[in-house]
């Protein structure tokens, strides 16, 4: 769709007179700046009629910068929706209790032998497929109103009778959280990992980037207590701490 809306000549014509506004705003000059053409010296065995396309500034700006932001969008949401697509596919019956009650007993058993071989990993699985089904043919039953997976995995703690659900359900719910973890890692990482700190060893750069991520835990720490606990281990440095 993306690529369909840049090649119309109407709507590409008015990005751009958004964008210059968007640049008079910022008192921005709102001027494609053309380049020097550098001329490369031919070989006397090239054919001496071939001349080089030259693109307009605001041409080269859309072939070399804008297309390729673009074709950069375009990728990383494909990869994204994949991702989506791909976890709704595994967890999908999973997401709300009026959409698990919708399945009859067979599809319900096949979306938890696929959520079963989804989580195995060296012949061995967080949960049991017949162990879910049986327990989710009859949390159906039990389910009050309307819930989401939060609410679902909190009624399922007060029951406390619906191991293999509680299972299933915490690895439905950690799973998003975990990605946010990984992005926020590594935008963190280029602030910890410096051209200074570039012999950093992987220990060091473990703990300060765990420090960064999680700060607002970090905050509530009580650091004497920890100063405590570290000089306690080591007689010379409770020694060292005293005096």
């Amino acid at each position: 769709m993306i690529k369909v809306l840049v090649a119309e000549g109407p709507k590409r014509d008015k990005s751009i007179e958004e964008a210059k506004q968007i640049a008079i705003e910022m008192e921005i000059n709102p001027v494609f700046t053309q380049k020097r053409v550098i001329r490369r010296k031919k070989q006397f065995d090239e054919n001496s009629d071939s001349q080089d396309a030259l693109l307009s500034a605001e041409e080269s700006f859309k072939v070399n910068y804008f297309l390729y932001i673009v074709d950069q969008a375009i990728v990383s949401l494909t990869t994204r929706f994949e991702q989506y697509q791909e976890y709704e596919n595994i967890f999908g019956f999973l997401f709300t209790s009026d959409k698990l009650k919708s399945y009859d007993d067979d599809s319900l058993k096949s979306c938890c032998s696929c959520l079963e071989a989804a989580l195995k990993n060296n012949d061995k699985s967080g949960v049991d497929a017949n162990e879910l089904y049986l327990d989710l043919r009859l949390l159906k039953n039990f389910l009050p109103k309307s819930m989401g997976p939060t609410e679902v995995l909190r009624y399922l703690k007060e029951v406390d009778c619906f191991p293999n659900s509680i299972i299933a359900y915490r690895v439905l719910l950690t799973i998003p959280v975990t990605v946010a973890s990984a992005e926020r890692s590594f935008s963190k990482l280029k602030l910890l990992k410096s051209y200074l700190r570039s012999t950093m060893s992987q220990e060091r750069l473990n703990g300060l980037a765990l420090i960064a991520i999680e700060n607002d835990i970090l905050e509530s720490v009580n650091y004497e207590m920890l100063i405590d606990n570290f000089a306690t281990k080591n007689a010379k440095r409770m020694a060292l701490f005293k005096n």
